[in-house]
């Protein structure tokens, strides 16, 4: 299940950040901040896409995150990749979705919306379990709370709420409005790490999340 892990949650998150973009009631705070990017930035730059943005975004948090933990390792740099390969697979899910457009019917938005949440986090609660590099949003929270010794979490819930904050005083400065951030954002900040916590007791009841090829599982751990 390692790697299998790592396979879903990538993958995973991906389409719950193009199921939410394509709700447009707001993306969650980690998601939020290289959309609003690309907002700003798509008329100047066209191959400045979502799934572009967010790799960029995702290498600034790993500067910050080395920053605050003092800390350094080449293997960091391996997120990088996974980071880059996320952003490939926003790409990717967009173009099999038509677009990130937002769904014209309420109906449809609002199944977006439930639906992109809940994957979001079952992704994420299958990326906490593998060794192999997983994306720098999560391995920030991973690093900071085993830097500190702090209860992982707990460091999710804060880092959400720092980050909502952060999109918002994006999205006003960049879009002038709030392009990007909305009811959903706010939702998601409150119940995404519940709900990680939830699926991630329903995963350690029904799986072991062992490498089925531990050599490489070695090579490419991050830990």
């Amino acid at each position: 299940m390692n790697e299998i892990a790592w396979v879903i949650g990538i993958a995973g998150c991906a389409l719950g950040v193009c199921l939410c973009t394509k709700a447009n009631f707001g993306l969650s705070m980690i998601a939020a901040p290289p959309y609003i990017f690309h907002i700003a930035l798509r008329d100047r730059l066209p191959w400045f896409t979502q799934g572009t943005a967010e790799y960029i975004w995702q290498g600034v948090l790993l500067l910050f995150m080395c920053v605050v933990t003092g800390r350094f390792r080449w293997k960091y740099l391996l997120s990088f990749g996974t980071a880059v390969v996320s952003g490939l697979c926003i790409d990717f899910w967009f173009l099999l979705l038509g677009g990130n457009g937002a769904y014209e019917s309420l109906g449809m938005r609002i199944a977006a919306f439930v639906l992109g949440a809940g994957i979001t986090s079952l992704a994420i609660a299958f990326v906490f379990r593998t060794s192999w590099p997983i994306a720098i949003y999560e391995l920030l929270v991973r690093e900071i709370a085993d830097r500190f010794d702090l209860n992982i979490n707990r460091v999710k819930l804060g880092n959400d709420i720092v980050m909502l904050a952060l999109s918002a005083a994006l999205a006003f400065v960049l879009t002038g409005g709030f392009h990007g951030f909305g009811p959903g954002t706010i939702l998601i900040t409150f119940v995404n790490a519940p709900l990680i916590a939830f699926f991630g007791k329903w995963l350690d009841r029904w799986f072991s999340f062992e490498p089925r090829f531990p050599k490489l599982t070695k090579m490419l751990s991050a830990q």
